[in-house]
């Protein structure tokens, strides 16, 4: 990422577009990649690796994956055989047919009950928690498409989770799943981005701002 311009100092309209185009490139460069199925070995390891995150967390949230995403199931499903407390995000309609306005949550309560919501996405069918729900959580999975080791994240461009981390417990440890190759150096970032503790990848855990050869954690 270039040096900031004093021309144009950080949240300048210049440089927000400048970043909001950057964001751009990347989700298409990542997403393209995401198209290329990765094995199913590097999709084990990293959900025992998300698992190794997960030792002493009792509620935790976690996104349902969909298309390229790395897959997020096959932990739901370990950690509830575990007696976890699990929060999905609530997409779709409400059932009185109104869009949600704000983030929402439900507990996960097993396979059979979910359905799909918006684009398609699984979520639980149990009552909503409301966007406060997710302070329950002392560890949230969320969504991204790459994140640096400092813990910059890039998400998807709607925003969901920045504005659902507002609602988060102080002390919550923020985490993202992702492939090796999703893991950069630097990536454009703008003010309301949240950013993450904690990266998961096929062959590596990350906790941002201990990445120093002693603080990394190598499993």
């Amino acid at each position: 990422m270039p040096p900031a311009d004093p021309a144009n100092p950080p949240g300048s309209p210049h440089t927000d577009l400048s970043q909001r185009l950057a964001k751009a490139e990347w989700r298409a460069r990542i997403g393209a990649g995401r198209r290329v199925p990765e094995n199913a070995a590097a999709g084990l390891a990293r959900t025992e690796r998300a698992l190794q995150a997960c030792a002493g967390h009792t509620t935790i949230a976690v996104y349902a994956s969909a298309g390229g995403e790395p897959d997020t199931w096959a932990l739901i499903e370990a950690l509830y055989a575990d007696r976890r407390t699990l929060l999905l995000p609530l997409l779709g309609r409400r059932p009185d047919g109104s869009v949600r306005r704000e983030p929402d949550w439900a507990l996960y309560t097993g396979p059979e009950q979910v359905r799909p919501g918006f684009a398609g996405i699984l979520e639980p069918v149990g009552p909503a928690l409301g966007p406060t729900g997710l302070a329950r959580a002392s560890l949230i999975w969320c969504a991204g498409l790459a994140a640096t080791p400092g813990g910059d994240r890039l998400g998807t461009g709607g925003g969901w989770y920045d504005r659902a981390l507002g609602f988060a417990h102080a002390d919550a440890v923020v985490g993202v799943l992702l492939r090796d190759a999703e893991v950069l150096p630097q990536l454009p970032v703008e003010s309301f981005d949240r950013r993450v503790d904690l990266i998961v990848t096929e062959s590596r855990i990350l906790r941002a701002g201990r990445n120093s050869p002693a603080g990394r954690d190598r499993c």
